[in-house]
């Protein structure tokens, strides 16, 4: 049982799962958000029968999994079905990520949280600290453009859609800013691998 849980959240394009990957290195588990979102819904799922009686049966692919791109089409024209849909995923998502994380062997655990800002931190009372995965926002467009091979206005408006980097930093406890290789981001994992075991040896 993990004595200690870390939120881990940052911005599109600022190196979240590079990041992930050197604590799973480590041999920490991690809890991802956007995994548990997946399975909230997948086929057979009481949450998957919830959308369907709250939005109907043709939110259903011909496969009876999620029509995953009609939803999207849906909660974009409507801001109240994203409100119902959400209040159907979110609960079970942070749900699953508590149970996995606090059922994790070894000192710590992670969850992996992307909206973890936008959701409101109050949202997971469970978290003990959070840290942010931190880049500058030229960055985070350039990394953006290179990595999804989209326009720069395009760009643009996928990282105003989200917290701003001021916001990301007011919750957080730690900060790695990921401004250079995957090295350093390695080394940064490292230094707060040891200061996270040390944390949960002493109970704090």
């Amino acid at each position: 049982m993990s004595a200690l849980i870390i939120g881990l959240t940052g911005g599109i394009a600022s190196g979240k799962t590079a990041a992930t990957q050197a604590f799973e290195r480590r041999g920490i588990v991690v809890a991802d958000a956007d995994v548990a979102a997946r399975e909230a819904v997948a086929p057979g799922s009481a949450g998957l029968a919830a959308v369907v009686d709250a939005f109907g049966a043709d939110a259903l692919a011909e496969d009876s999994s999620l029509d995953r791109a009609a939803m999207r089409r849906r909660i974009f024209e409507d801001p109240q079905a994203r409100v119902r849909l959400e209040a159907i995923i979110h609960p079970r998502v942070r749900a699953a990520l508590r149970a996995a994380c606090e059922a994790a062997p070894g000192p710590y655990a992670v969850a992996a949280i992307p909206l973890l800002t936008e959701g409101g931190r109050a949202a997971y009372p469970w978290l003990h600290r959070v840290l942010v995965i931190d880049v500058p926002r030229d960055l985070q467009l350039t990394r953006l453009l290179a990595r999804d091979g989209i326009d720069a206005l395009l760009a643009e408006r996928m990282v105003a859609a989200q917290a701003s980097r001021e916001a990301r930093l007011a919750v957080a406890n730690d900060v790695i800013v990921n401004d250079g290789t995957l090295d350093a981001l390695d080394t940064a994992v490292g230094v707060l691998d040891g200061k996270y075991r040390g944390m949960a040896a002493s109970g704090l």
